[in-house]
C-alpha cells in the first residue's frame, strides 16, 4: 500500500512503525473472510482492510478525526484474526492501537461515552474498586431498566454475588512441592481477581504441584491492556511499568524463569511490553526482557509435564480458544493437548476463528454486536454436545456465562481437578452427572 507521510511525520517512531504496516498490506482482503464484524455487517469498512483504509487516511491527514472513522474504529475487537489470515505479515494490532490513540488524542466523544469510558479504565484496573462497583451493580440490577441504557450492559453481566478476596492477596510466595523446577512469577491481574479469584487459586495449586515456585510480586497488578485498547497510554504504560519494576525487585531476590499470565488478553499485553516502551530510555531494556520472560500458564504446564491423578470424570470439553491465545500469542495446540491428557475429550467449536465478543471492554461498549457474536458463539458451542466449556480467557468466560446453558470454566481448573485439586465450583454438580460416560461421550480424551 502506498502512502504519503511527510519527512516531519515520519521523524515521529509512532507514525514511522505504522508506515511500515501500512506498506505491507497488499489489499489482498483475505482478512475480510476471518473478521467478525465484517460477518455480521458485511460493510468494507468494518473489515480490517476498510479499517486499514481509514487509519492510513487519518493518520496521514492528522488532527480532528471524522465520527465516522471513530464508528468503524471502534467496532474492531482487537480480536485479530486478520493477523493469523495476512498472507503478508500485516502488524494489525500495531496500526489499530496506533488509530485508538490518535482518536482519543484529536476526537471529543459525547459526554456519556467519554465518562463511561473513563469508568471502565479506572474501575475495571483496580479490584479495590471494581468490588465496591460490583455490590453496587447487584443491588442495583432489579432496577436495570430504569438505568441509562449506555449503563444497562454493566448491570446485565455483573455477578450475582461477589466472590471474598483469596489468599493471594496476602501471600506473596507459594513454595513448590517436592523439588522445585522453576520460580515464577503469577500476575495477579485485576478484574480476573475480583470476578473469579478461584482462577488464580487453581493456577497456583497446579503449577506448585507441578514444581513451580510462584512469587506474586508486591506492586504486580493489571497489565494495562484494558486502558491501552480504549487508546488511553498514559496509564496503560504506567501500569506496565509498575509490573516491570515489581518483578524486576522480584528477579533481584532470585532470578525468575518465566512471568506467568493466566488471562490470555494479559498474556498478549505482556508479551508485547517490549514494543510498547520501546522509546522510553528508562524501561526499553527492561520491558524487553520481561516480554520475552512472559508465558501463559499452558506453556509453563505443558513444558513441565502434567502429572495426573485419577479423580476427574470423562466429560466432553468444548474448548473455546480465545482470540488472545490463538490470534495474540498463536497457542493453539498447547491446551487441548493438555486437557486432553488429563482425560477429557476435547471438541473444538465451530467457527473457532470467530471471536465470542468479549474483546475486553468491548462487550460493555458495543452491547448490540457483543450479544450478535455471543450468541453465535453459544450456537456453534451447543452443536459440539458437550458437558462444558473450558476457554484461557476471564473476558471470555463473563461473556458466555451469562447466557450459557452449559458451566463455563478456565482450562486451569480443569487441569488443577485432574492433577488433584478440588472439584471446580461450577462442576460440583456436574460431576456426580458425569462420572458414568454418557452417550456421545467418550471415556478416554482425544484432542481433534
Amino acid at each position: 500500500m502506498q502512502t504519503e507521510f511527510s519527512l516531519a511525520q515520519l521523524a515521529d517512531p509512532d507514525i514511522a512503525s505504522s508506515e511500515k504496516i501500512l506498506r505491507a498490506c497488499v489489499h489482498c482482503g483475505f482478512c475480510t473472510a476471518t473478521c467478525p464484524t465484517y460477518v455480521l455487517l458485511g460493510d468494507e469498512l468494518d473489515s480490517p482492510r476498510g479499517r486499514i483504509y481509514l487509519i492510513k487516511n487519518m493518520l496521514e491527514q492528522g488532527g480532528p478525526v471524522s465520527a465516522d472513522t471513530v464508528k468503524h474504529v471502534d467496532r474492531c475487537l482487537s480480536c485479530l484474526a486478520c493477523m493469523t489470515t495476512c498472507p503478508s505479515g500485516v502488524h494489525y494490532m500495531h496500526l489499530v492501537d496506533h488509530g485508538r490513540r490518535h482518536i482519543e488524542e484529536h476526537y471529543r466523544r459525547p459526554w456519556a461515552e467519554r465518562l463511561l469510558r473513563h469508568l471502565l479504565g479506572q474501575v475495571l484496573t483496580r479490584p479495590a474498586w471494581l468490588r465496591l462497583a460490583l455490590h453496587g451493580a447487584r443491588l442495583a440490577r432489579p432496577f436495570a431498566g430504569l438505568a441509562p441504557k449506555r449503563l444497562r450492559p454493566l448491570l446485565d453481566l455483573a455477578p450475582g454475588s461477589v466472590p471474598a478476596a483469596s489468599p493471594i492477596h496476602w501471600v506473596k510466595v507459594f513454595p513448590a512441592e517436592g523439588e522445585r523446577r522453576m520460580r515464577v512469577a503469577l500476575l495477579p491481574g485485576c478484574a480476573q481477581q475480583v470476578l473469579a479469584p478461584e482462577i488464580n487459586l487453581a493456577t497456583i495449586r497446579l503449577l506448585t504441584r507441578h514444581g513451580c515456585e510462584v512469587a506474586v510480586a508486591p506492586g504486580s497488578g493489571c497489565c494495562g491492556a484494558l486502558a491501552h485498547h480504549l487508546g488511553d497510554e498514559a496509564p496503560a504504560l504506567a501500569l506496565a511499568r509498575a509490573n516491570i519494576d515489581a518483578w524486576e525487585r522480584a528477579g533481584a531476590e532470585e532470578v525468575l524463569d518465566a512471568v506467568v499470565a493466566n488471562a490470555s488478553g494479559c498474556g498478549t499485553m505482556l508479551k508485547d511490553y517490549g514494543f510498547l516502551l520501546r522509546t522510553d530510555p528508562a524501561y526499553a531494556e527492561k520491558a524487553t526482557r520481561v516480554a520475552a520472560l512472559a508465558r501463559d500458564v499452558s506453556e509453563i504446564v505443558a513444558e513441565l509435564g502434567l502429572r495426573l491423578a485419577s479423580d476427574a470424570p470423562p466429560l466432553r470439553v468444548a474448548y473455546h480458544s480465545a482470540c488472545s491465545l490463538q490470534h495474540g500469542q498463536r497457542i493453539e495446540r498447547e491446551p487441548k493437548a493438555l486437557l486432553a491428557a488429563a482425560g477429557f475429550t476435547v471438541v473444538e467449536v465451530p467457527e473457532g476463528h470467530l471471536c465470542c465478543g468479549s474483546a475486553g471492554t468491548y462487550n460493555l461498549l458495543q452491547p448490540e454486536l457483543a450479544a450478535a457474536l455471543r450468541d453465535r458463539k453459544l450456537a456453534n458451542i451447543a452443536l459440539t454436545r458437550a458437558d462444558l466449556v473450558a476457554t484461557g480467557n476471564i473476558g471470555c468466560i463473563t461473556q458466555l456465562r451469562a447466557e450459557a446453558p452449559l458451566p463455563v470454566v478456565h482450562t486451569v481448573e480443569l487441569l488443577d481437578w485432574a492433577t488433584g485439586g478440588p472439584t471446580p465450583p461450577r462442576l460440583a454438580g456436574l460431576a456426580a452427572f458425569a462420572a458414568a460416560p454418557r452417550a456421545g461421550s467418550a471415556a478416554t480424551a482425544t484432542a481433534r
